[in-house]
């Protein structure tokens, strides 16, 4: 069975165009570099399903999947200086069709290599929160970034059918 990999390691890079507006359009929108963040939480997506009882059967409710939707990622970090997020939540506020971009949450190995990455697409920024302040405290003002999106996409992961058998085999022992 393979070590689960540690969670704190991981990179976040969003694409520098919005590949969703004409070229003319997309180049007055400012630029989003990758980021170093604190946390990224919100990678999931749900399916609903709405139940169906059919007459006669009695041991079980039919469930059928209605839609698919995603959650919003939350990015966290460290308030500094540049207004690199702070303009393109604004740019989704002034401008007609907002500022989508695509990108990429990254989970890294400890010795710094590529584990797993998932992909989203066409994320917008929605919400951006300042960092709560108390004169009282020392910790680190934080800045937020929830961004909505079309999708994700699980890339690199490989599922070993065998493995996956023998770890919940060791489990339930």
């Amino acid at each position: 069975m393979k070590d689960p990999l540690p969670g704190f390691k991981f990179i976040v890079t969003l694409d520098r165009a919005d590949a969703y507006l004409p070229p003319a359009q997309a180049a007055l929108l400012s630029e989003v570099e990758n980021g170093e963040f604190y946390s990224a939480k919100g990678l999931g997506g749900e399916l609903e399903v709405t139940s169906y009882p059919e007459g006669g059967l009695n041991y079980y409710v039919h469930q059928l999947p209605v839609r698919h939707s995603w959650s919003n990622i939350v990015l966290e970090r460290g308030v500094v200086s540049d207004l690199q997020l702070w303009n393109w939540y604004e740019s989704g506020l002034t401008r007609s069709l907002g500022a989508r971009r695509d990108g990429s949450i990254t989970l890294m190995t400890p010795a710094g290599e590529r584990a797993v990455a998932w992909n989203f697409r066409g994320g917008m920024a929605v919400k951006w929160s300042g960092p709560d302040m108390a004169a009282t405290e020392s910790a680190v003002a934080l800045e937020s970034l929830e961004i909505a999106h079309h999708g994700i996409e699980l890339v690199g992961a490989t599922l070993d059918i065998g493995e996956l058998v023998e770890s919940a085999i060791e489990f339930f022992s």
